[in-house]
């Protein structure tokens, strides 16, 4: 049966930035699908433990500073430990710095290219490790597309999906100063065929498919949940 290859019973889900926002859409969503889910996030995990363990799966809280890709080793380490393998990894922490490029500094550089493209290869490398030494393993998402073709085309060999989610404009805590400007809000929304933001549930069938075995043969690909933004 069909709906069988979305089941994501007895799976592990390693998601990072999954305190609120779209992560935390994404973790409930495994979660309802099957998975039980290992958090990394800065600090705490907030309300997402909750969330997880009322559709009836575990989860695990660690806290590491993504900024710093050294913590990696131990952040997979920990999240082996915990369950004992890692069936899918959801690379979703990122920043925004919202400033013109005249004013942009080094230091914004550093963050955003640390945790947005240097952090998202070495966590996707690091968990790789483990699912080639688990003999298997799920879909390593990205928000990255170059990478996200380099490394599927590298590890499908061992069974290894590696797809991108691109979310639209989302109602999430990186677009509350544009939401609150009601003439940029307005023009933004205009140009969104679905007419309004997206929400964190609107990643959770997207996040599924790609997660699940539903999605064997797609490999490599930049999956657009932008309420139709690309194609007007």
């Amino acid at each position: 049966m069909i709906l069988n290859a979305f089941n994501l019973e007895g799976k592990v889900a390693l998601i990072t930035g999954c305190n609120t926002g779209l992560g935390q859409g994404m973790a409930v969503g495994l979660a309802q699908a099957g998975c039980d889910i290992v958090g990394v996030n800065h600090s705490g995990a907030d309300d997402t433990p909750g969330l997880v363990e009322a559709t009836g799966r575990r989860f695990v809280n660690i806290n590491a500073d993504l900024m710093d890709s050294s913590c990696i080793p131990q952040v997979v380490e920990q999240a082996v430990a915990a369950f004992g393998r890692i069936d899918i990894l959801v690379n979703n922490a990122g920043i925004i710095r919202r400033q013109d490029a005249i004013e942009f500094s080094e230091k914004d550089w550093d963050d955003v290219m640390n945790i947005n493209s240097k952090t998202v290869f070495f966590m996707s490398q690091a968990v790789a490790r483990q699912f080639i030494k688990q003999g298997n393993g799920g879909a390593s998402k990205s928000a990255v597309m170059g990478l996200t073709r380099l490394m599927a085309n590298e590890w499908a060999a061992h069974n290894i999906n590696v797809n991108a989610i691109a979310p639209g404009y989302m109602a999430t805590n990186n677009t509350e100063q544009l939401r609150n400007d009601e003439g940029r809000s307005q023009e933004i929304l205009g140009r969104i065929p679905a007419g309004r933001w997206g929400k964190p549930d609107d990643m959770m069938g997207p996040v599924v498919f790609l997660a699940s075995s539903a999605s064997d043969y797609v490999n490599g690909y930049t999956l657009a949940v932008d309420g139709g933004w690309l194609a007007r």
